[in-house]
């Protein structure tokens, strides 16, 4: 079965078994192995990519439902070589650890920032609710979110 859908700006037509969730074809078919697969069981958020500016844990699409969609993984963010505010946010802030669970983390703090671009701090909590953190915790995670927001609206000043 072929599927058609867009990769962090790149389109792909894949040849896809019909049982194949995405977390499965962004890794083992397409070598995107920043998003991580935890509990598989949509639990920990450890395999959050943007799928058609929604948050979606990975392991619980199966890959023909992406037809048609556009996708965002961790690999996606970085331009030129440069990483994203967000992730420059989350190394600023020291909410990277053992680095499991941050790539769905920062995908959720993405989705959310793309959503609203000035949450507070109860709407980031909640913006990240669906990820599990047992190294760093959640403060330090927030804190990252308003950092990115700080950087996010200083680049857009510098490029008005």
């Amino acid at each position: 079965m072929f599927i058609q859908l867009v990769i962090n700006g790149i389109n792909y037509k894949v040849d896809i078994d019909p049982n194949m969730r995405l977390i499965d074809l962004l890794r083992d078919k397409l070598g995107l192995v920043g998003t991580k697969e935890g509990c598989g069981e949509g639990e920990c958020g450890a395999c959050t990519v943007i799928m058609d500016g929604e948050s979606v844990n990975s392991c619980m699409v199966m890959a023909f439902q992406a037809d048609g969609s556009n996708i965002t993984t961790i690999e996606g963010l970085e331009e030129n070589g440069e990483l994203h505010p967000i992730q420059k946010a989350y190394m600023e802030e020291g909410s990277v650890q053992c680095g499991f669970c941050i790539p769905g983390m920062i995908m959720s703090t993405k989705a959310l920032l793309d959503k609203h671009p000035n949450p507070n701090r109860e709407e980031i909590r909640e913006g990240i609710s669906g990820n599990l953190c047992r190294c760093t915790g959640y403060n330090k995670a927030i804190n990252a979110a308003e950092r990115a927001i700080e950087i996010l609206k200083e680049g857009a000043k510098n490029e008005a």
